[in-house]
């Protein structure tokens, strides 16, 4: 029956298709071709929705590819094919070569590294299909010759549409759609995803709401998961050692290897490139058969894995989202993902590219560290089994995308009514709820910054003098964001890429790191050639890099039902506590193991796995404490450190984060600390703060003042500023420029009168940058509506919101994010030795606050134990960083503003500190993000024991790294 269900499909294709098939051995499609290929070859737009493999592309080009052999190939384009990848890998485009060859139909590639000769020949000869990115897409549209040939385009591939919708650059290729009906008219639009949890909306956005079939292959039917914490055996702490690591770290080493070698070909996915080098080097060490794949490796480097591991001469690949996107390695048995996926679709995705022959299964592994991370996996993959997939976060409205698609149009016609350039825009699915008064707001701040010409006489909007230059700067809607080069200056080869911010923030000259597997010292930074030029070295106590990007959020659902199934786990454990007279050990191991049991048969994990993630939430009921759940929220204290325990997931949590640092910010005075995860919100507070504080504001704060109150907060924050000049600059409003001089990503822009970052949000607050600067993080990092709910539910009383006095055992212990893969738990003393030396060789700037004269700068080595000012005698020293001129002129200046103000106070608490404790006050506050309140805790809690001290300093610069977006 399958078979002649086959013939059905495939008879909807012409005879030269069909014969094609059979020479390729195409006998019977797969379930997508099955279902798509007869609503496609009747000409409808379409939207395929399955897992990576299962031969998608063939799904849609078998139709077009059809229409093109029958109907005859126009003068111009007849088909785009349009992928996020700037280069479509390797194995899709001879695929393509072929049908093209075999059916004499002329299939080309066009994307920013096509040479300007290939270029010429397909303006004057275009190919019958040609395959292009959304931004090659953008400048295609405005060439003369290039238009005409795509007026006869009928057919519009778009790949990896998933990845297009939630990002803006899938906004623009919306509008850049509707362009081309300008040109070739309504054109039969054909969509390639993976599984998302709103097909619908997808399928809107990909046909600007025209009907669409939508073929969602299931597959969760042929996916198993299996959730897994590795037990600590003796030999792993034997390996530990030689791995410099801890031995549940060793564990988990132990348990992919083995996974491994058990069969044939293995991808091993992880969250971070970090994560990713850091496995990486601890399988090189034990010599293990696997590669490690990411995007900051080069070109070269990805090639040689990819082509190593499909010919079988690797047993096993490291990788990132890097290999999500379709690149073909060849036949996969078994995908391990290390840690939590975070997201029902991820996991769904990265195990999908398991198996694929006929009614084959595909097995994923997720190996876990700690509670957490386990009750999270296991709440994903149960939703993943039953197909409860995430929504898609389209970017409706965004402003700097109507901007820049307002000058393509004008691009294109070279005056256009301000009325058909709205139309135009509004066909787009994004951009349908866009009101025509800020069109036009948007359209005259281009008309200000002199990106194009507004004439409001006769409503038309035409070229201005840097319309051409705006445009083809902007072409793209990726933030731009400088990349360093990391070049091995023995062997003459780039190794890869490092982010500017990582460069620009952490790499020094000595400072070491992790990439390709093996370690490197940095030799010399070239800031021209934006080069970081290094040599491999055997030290394995190196620091990995920090590389910019953003954890993934885990979603609201996810995370309170990790909220429901502690709740559940508290119940019974509650219910079952130790008789009077009977001890807690003689029943608290069974009584787990019973839970856990329970457990295995609603989660797909085993007994040992349950029952460490449980072993926490037993420990937090027996401190009779009420357990933070999906419906009850647990307010904690220990000294000046405060942990909401809320399971709402990292966006509604962040929201409230920082909600209330705002609001405990204002009440008091000072600076509040943020730490925010999925399941905690953790404030760094002055010592007059308490929970009953941070409950009161749960439960009293208006929500519908939320939005209003985050909006004032952020405008003190580095993230809007830095969002706002990415915006600016969407608008033509600023020009990047590069510092040789930069110490912030801040000071690498510049505005129309030069104005810096901290005034530009003065400059342009009464303007669309603004407004779209807000729009994008509250969409990217908040969830303004999530939160108000929380509060409304906790003022009416669905949400209990609890108070306790000390630290529980769920508050304690939150998520490691990867950092115990950097050094051992407990660093050993060449780790210690390595933090103690680079510190004491960096640069300190002393500066007396009582005669305010004396400001020195030296190494810290060089710093008396007591340092004392050589003009006026006074040990009331400030020890502040090289560059903190600022500092020094907030405190000599007789009329301060806030924020001069604000810096004032805290160069006077640094000295106070350096006044008590000295030099070993200097070491802690020249560590990276390490203030007077850390450093004061530092010393006290460390007085004695030198090599704590720095190993106190180090977990302090590591928590810097991971949470200074917040600060």
């Amino acid at each position: 029956m399958s078979e002649q269900r086959g013939m059905d499909a495939f008879s909807h294709l012409g005879s030269e298709v069909r014969a094609a098939l059979s020479e390729r051995g195409f006998s019977t499609p797969t379930e997508p071709q099955r279902r798509a290929i007869p609503a496609l070859a009747d000409g409808r737009n379409g939207l395929v929705l399955a897992p990576t493999g299962t031969g998608k592309t063939e799904t849609a080009m078998l139709p077009v590819l059809d229409s093109i052999a029958r109907e005859g190939a126009p003068e111009g384009f007849a088909a785009l094919y349009i992928t996020p990848l700037r280069a479509l890998n390797r194995d899709m485009r001879e695929r393509l070569d072929w049908w093209g060859e075999t059916l004499d139909i002329d299939v080309d590639v066009r994307h920013g590294d096509t040479t300007d000769y290939q270029r010429r020949q397909q303006a004057t000869d275009p190919p019958d299909v040609l395959v292009t990115t959304p931004e090659t897409l953008q400048a295609m549209l405005t060439g003369e010759r290039l238009r005409d040939g795509l007026a006869d385009v009928e057919h519009v591939v778009v790949d990896e549409v998933h990845e297009l919708a939630s990002a803006k650059r899938g906004a623009q290729l919306s509008v850049g759609l509707e362009r081309l009906v300008e040109l070739a008219g309504d054109v039969q639009r054909i969509g390639l995803s993976a599984t998302v949890g709103d097909p619908g909306e997808v399928a809107a956005f990909l046909t600007g709401g025209r009907g669409c079939e939508i073929i969602d292959v299931d597959v969760t039917s042929n996916v198993e998961f299996s959730v897994r914490e590795p037990e600590v055996t003796r030999r792993d702490e034997r390996v530990s050692n030689e791995l410099m690591t801890s031995p549940e770290m060793a564990s988990h080493v132990r348990a992919i290897r083995e996974i491994v070698d058990e069969r044939d070909s293995v991808l091993i996915f992880v969250n971070t490139r970090q994560t990713a080098e850091a496995l990486g080097s601890r399988f090189k060490e034990l010599d293990a058969n696997i590669g490690v794949h990411h995007g900051s490796l080069s070109k070269d480097a990805r090639i040689e894995v990819e082509d190593q591991f499909k010919a079988g001469e690797l047993d096993g690949l490291l990788c990132t989202s890097s290999m999500e996107l379709g690149i073909d390695v060849g036949r996969i048995d078994h995908v391990v993902q290390y840690s939590s996926p975070r997201e029902v679709a991820r996991l769904l995705q990265r195990v999908g590219r398991a198996g694929h022959r006929r009614d084959e299964v595909s097995y994923g592994t997720v190996i876990t560290g700690n509670p957490d991370d386990t009750l999270e996996a296991l709440a994903i993959a149960r939703r993943a089994s039953e197909g409860d997939v995430e929504p898609t976060q389209i970017h409706h409205g965004s402003l700097d995308t109507v901007a820049n698609q307002i000058v393509g149009l004008v691009m294109d016609f070279g005056e256009t009514s301000a009325r058909h350039a709205y139309q135009t825009v509004t066909r787009a699915y994004p951009f349908q709820d866009l009101d025509e008064a800020t069109f036009r707001e948007v359209a005259m701040e281009l008309h200000s910054n002199r990106v194009v010409y507004v004439d409001e006489d006769d409503d038309t909007i035409s070229k201005s003098g840097g319309t051409w230059q705006y445009y083809y700067a902007n072409l793209s809607m990726i933030p731009d964001e400088e990349t360093y080069g990391v070049y091995d200056m023995a062997g003459g080869h780039q190794v890869g890429t490092l982010d500017e911010k990582f460069v620009v923030n952490f790499a020094e000259p000595g400072a070491t790191f992790v990439q390709g597997g093996e370690m490197w010292r940095i030799t010399n930074i070239d800031e021209e050639e934006e080069e970081v030029n290094v040599s491999p070295i055997e030290d394995p106590a190196g620091e990995v890099p920090s590389w910019t990007g953003q954890e993934i959020p885990v979603p609201y659902d996810v995370a309170q039902e990790v909220g429901e199934m502690r709740d559940v786990a508290a119940d019974q454990f509650a219910a079952s506590a130790p008789e009077q007279g009977e001890t807690e050990d003689a029943t608290g191991d069974a009584l787990r193991a019973g839970v856990a049991r329970e457990f295995t048969t609603r989660y797909p994990t085993d007994e040992y796995t349950a029952g460490q993630a449980l072993e926490q939430i037993d420990r937090h009921v027996a401190m009779d404490a009420p357990v933070p759940s999906d419906d009850r929220v647990v307010v904690e204290q220990a000294g000046g450190t405060i942990v909401v325990n809320a399971a709402l997931g990292h966006e509604a949590n962040e929201t409230l984060g920082r909600l209330l640092s705002s609001l405990l910010g204002q009440r008091t005075g000072s600076s509040v600390g943020l730490d925010v995860g999925p399941y905690r919100i953790e404030l760094e507070v002055p010592t007059r703060v308490s929970a009953d504080d941070v409950a009161a504001l749960l439960r009293e704060t208006d929500p519908e003042h939320v939005e209003p109150l985050l909006e004032l907060s952020l405008k003190q924050s580095e993230t809007l500023k830095f969002t706002l000049a990415q915006v600016a600059a969407k608008f033509g409003a600023l020009k990047r420029y590069r510092s040789s001089n930069s110490n912030s990503s801040g000071d690498g822009w510049q505005g129309r009168s030069g104005v810096g970052l901290s005034r530009l949000l003065g400059a342009l607050e009464d303007t669309p940058v603004y407004d779209e600067a807000i729009r994008e993080v509250f969409h990217t990092d908040l969830d303004v509506e999530r939160a108000s709910d929380v509060l409304a539910r906790i003022q009416a009383g669905d949400v209990d919101v609890d108070i306790v006095g000390e630290r529980t055992a769920i508050g304690s212990g939150g998520r490691s994010s990867g950092s115990e893969l950097l050094t051992p738990e407990n660093a050993d003393a060449s780790v210690v030795q390595a933090i103690r030396d680079r510190i004491q060789d960096d640069r300190v700037k002393l500066f007396c606050v009582h005669c305010q004269d004396w400001a020195h700068e030296t190494k810290v080595r060089r710093v008396a134990d007591q340092p004392e000012c050589p003009h006026c005698g006074s040990t009331r020293i400030a020890a502040l960083s090289p560059w903190a001129d600022d500092a020094v002129t907030a405190v000599r200046a007789d009329d301060k503003d806030d924020e001069q103000e604000d810096r004032t106070e805290r160069v006077f608490r640094n000295a106070s500190i350096v006044q008590s404790h000295g030099k070993k006050a200097v070491i802690a506050l020249s560590a990276r993000g390490v203030g007077p309140r850390n450093a004061a805790r530092v010393i006290n809690r460390h007085r004695e024991n030198e090599a704590d001290f720095y190993r106190d300093i180090l977990e302090r610069e590591r928590e810097y790294a991971r949470t200074k977006a917040f600060w």
